[in-house]
């Protein structure tokens, strides 16, 4: 660690380390006792991990990395399963509705997997968030809020809830309905006789022993609260784990504020001292929608990663966290490109520059070598028009445009290739309809042709950008951007594509004449 990149950290109006800095003015002269300061994720797993859930660990990790570069304090970072929670509703998007049905609010790690996998449907779940998170080589601890529990690990939490039960519920009521307060309690016990996490008014007989009482099946039952045998409502148990845990940095999304206020005075009751963080906005889905587990809208994380790279997820992730942002197909070809430009501007820019560039923050300082000499954009396009194709007749069209184009050279443009070809299978093909030029752009697209005709070979992008360029500003078109749209539309089938003389190079001329004479037969 360098003395100007820790001064220019500490400086930097980057996030994450706005964020990071928080934790120093939480620790002046370091975490007591030398202590790791603890970073802290939550997944809830009754559905299956979405984007959203690897976000969190995302943003959370880039916040630990800021810190890094502040200070030499040892920092840890724990995802938490939320695996002890009652299954409240049955999810849209998973086989065997009907045996999950017969298990509702029993605790998800007693919940049968309906994917036949695994022992339980949370373990099935955390498998799935622990596979995402090794995916990306995140430094994380996983823990289990059902092994928390059943080991003791939280008991003496436990007993402290228990003797601070009344100023929880002076808390929480609150904030509570009429009806809910009625029934409302920090403390969850799970049913001996069903096996089902209950909500019932729960009455504390011997805090420092553990012991409480409930109504069950309409039998009255002393029972441990200890040990697994409860659990504790989430906002309460949510302030519980930071005190048990001395968690000091957590993020949550913006429809937690609420939750995140109550679970703060909960843990001043309990004697602690809640985490520093910050709300992030929610990921919409193409409607706008909140994205949920239980729907399963928006995009998996094997979606996005089949259709971009890694990197491309980060860098969506990165952008704008205070400010909602839609995630569905079509921005993903925006921020593999965006991703470039900003990477390809990194070893340019000052120091200061750098720590607020976003590749930066995704690759922590350490960014891997390698260029990409076309956009993903511009691959797009060439995959789209050329319909059926092979990943080695793309690299064969690159050949007239990149020099030396191989995957060997260019072994990230070879993945982006595989994405590409994914992509315009997908999403690109069944959406082109190339209609048929109107006269007076029959008329510009034959000049076009004639140009094309009387370049040498090996006219550069430049060169043909030049030609496309005058044969627009004719008095034929009102605006350039009406004779791009018309090349667009009548050659490419879509309502946008990219710069003409770069597609026309890589496509190479003959095979765009071949374009220019399939749309005027349309005119014909």
């Amino acid at each position: 660690m360098t003395d100007e990149l820790r001064s220019t950290a500490f400086e930097s109006k980057a996030w994450p380390y706005e964020e990071a800095r928080k934790l120093l003015k939480r620790y002046p002269d370091g975490k007591p006792g030398g202590e790791p300061i603890l970073f802290e994720t939550g997944y809830g797993p009754s559905g299956l991990p979405h984007i959203g859930t690897f976000n969190e660990v995302l943003r959370t990790t880039m916040v630990r990395n800021a810190f890094h570069a502040l200070s030499d304090q040892k920092t840890r970072l724990i995802a938490f399963s939320d695996d002890m929670d009652g299954l409240r509703k049955v999810p849209d998007n998973v086989p065997n509705q009907a045996m999950l049905r017969e298990h509702l609010g029993k605790p998800l790690t007693q919940v049968p997997d309906p994917f036949e996998t695994f022992d339980s449907f949370a373990a099935h779940n955390n498998a799935m968030l622990r596979q995402f998170l090794d995916r990306f080589g995140f430094d994380y601890e996983f823990a289990s809020s059902t092994d928390y529990y059943m080991s003791g690990r939280f008991d003496d939490a436990l007993r402290l809830v228990l003797r601070h039960f009344q100023g929880i519920q002076d808390v929480m009521l609150p904030t509570l309905r009429a009806e809910r307060r009625a029934t409302y309690s920090p403390v969850l016990p799970i049913s001996p006789k069903s096996g089902v996490v209950l909500q019932v008014p729960v009455e504390v007989v011997d805090a420092d022993a553990g012991l409480i009482a409930f109504e069950d099946e309409g039998e009255r039952i002393v029972q441990s609260a200890l040990g697994g045998l409860s659990k504790l409502q989430w906002k309460v148990d949510w302030a519980m784990r930071w005190v048990a845990l001395n968690v000091d940095y957590e993020m949550a999304g913006k429809d937690l504020i609420d939750s995140v206020t109550q679970s703060s005075k909960i843990a001043r009751v309990l004697g602690g001292r809640p985490p520093e963080g910050f709300n992030y906005e929610m990921f919409l889905d193409e409607h706008g929608e909140k994205i949920s587990k239980s729907k399963g809208n928006g995009l998996s994380l094997d979606q996005w990663l089949t259709y971009g790279p890694e990197e491309s997820l980060a860098f969506f992730a990165y952008r704008e966290p205070k400010k909602a942002k839609q995630l569905h197909m079509g921005v993903i070809p925006r921020a593999v490109d965006e991703y470039w430009q900003f990477r390809t501007n990194y070893p340019g820019q000052t120091l200061k520059e750098q720590l607020g560039n976003p590749v930066h923050h995704i690759h922590d300082g350490k960014l891997p070598q390698g260029e990409l000499p076309v956009t993903f954009g511009l691959l797009l396009n060439l995959v789209g028009v050329m319909g059926e194709a092979t990943k080695a007749q793309v690299w064969g069209y690159l050949a007239n445009y990149v020099p030396q184009a191989s995957a060997e050279k260019y072994p990230e443009l070879d993945r982006l290739i595989d994405h590409a070809l994914a992509y315009a299978r997908d999403f690109v093909a069944p959406t082109l309809q190339r209609r048929a030029p109107e006269p007076h752009e029959a008329e510009a697209l034959r000049q076009l042709d004639a140009q094309l005709a009387a370049l040498p070979a090996g006219a550069s992008a430049e060169d043909i950008q030049n030609i496309v360029y005058e044969i627009g500003k004719t008095d034929a078109f009102p605006s350039l951007r009406d004779w791009f749209k018309a090349l667009y539309e009548t050659l490419l089938g879509s309502a946008q594509g990219p710069r003409m003389g770069s597609f026309i190079a890589l496509y190479g001329v003959d095979n765009s004449r071949t374009l220019i004479a399939e749309a005027l037969a349309k005119a014909a």
